[in-house]
């Protein structure tokens, strides 16, 4: 359960832009995994994630975690899945959180909404008093009702590594090196190489 009025919250909330269902999520699931890795936010790699969805829990978990992009220490997999591996470099602790909340099975509210929406109906009043209680509801779940915490024992990510850069023989722009591919005999960006 958590408290509305927690700092680390509110501040997520600052840093996402708004209250929802998503963020409340990885608000937990961040959270969670902090605690289940004895990890404080880290200033550096020490903590890595692997995201497999681009929701907005994962903002949370960048803001809560500190596992940003930036850094490198937060992977994106594009699998669609309320999926979040952590690692703690440290202590070679890793651990995999999946979503599994269930308590909106058989609520035929938003598919009604999302009709009424799409039949040209304003419901926007409608749809965010759903979506608060949808967060509410997350926040103050008990943590088994809404994500399985399982240990997993294989090595993190390594860690990021900082590559030169080299400019497009095409377009001029900078580019990390490891990412060149040759066109007509000449290194060039990804863009200008998909390019027809």
């Amino acid at each position: 359960m958590t408290d509305l009025q927690s700092d680390d919250l509110r501040n997520a909330i600052q840093f996402h832009g708004h209250l929802c269902p998503g963020l409340s999520l990885g608000f937990r699931v961040a959270k969670a995994a902090l605690r289940e890795l004895n990890a404080a936010r880290p200033q550096d790699e020490e903590l890595v994630c692997i995201v497999e969805n681009d929701s907005c829990a994962a903002d949370a978990i960048q803001f809560i975690t500190g596992c940003t992009f930036g850094k490198g220490n937060l992977i994106f997999r594009d699998y669609g899945k309320h999926v979040y591996t952590f690692f703690n470099r440290r202590t070679g602790q890793g651990i995999r959180i999946s979503e599994d909340y269930r308590g909106f099975k058989g609520d035929e509210r938003f598919p009604a909404l999302k009709k009424r929406q799409e039949a040209g109906k304003d419901v926007s009043a409608e749809m965010q008093a759903y979506k608060m209680e949808k967060a509410a509801t997350i926040l103050h779940a008990d943590e088994k009702e809404i994500m399985t915490i399982t240990p997993i024992a294989s090595d993190p990510p390594r860690e990021a590594r900082v590559r030169g850069s080299v400019r497009c023989a095409i377009c001029g722009e900078k580019f990390m090196e490891s990412r060149g591919r040759v066109k007509n005999g000449k290194i060039v960006c990804i863009s200008c190489f998909e390019k027809g």
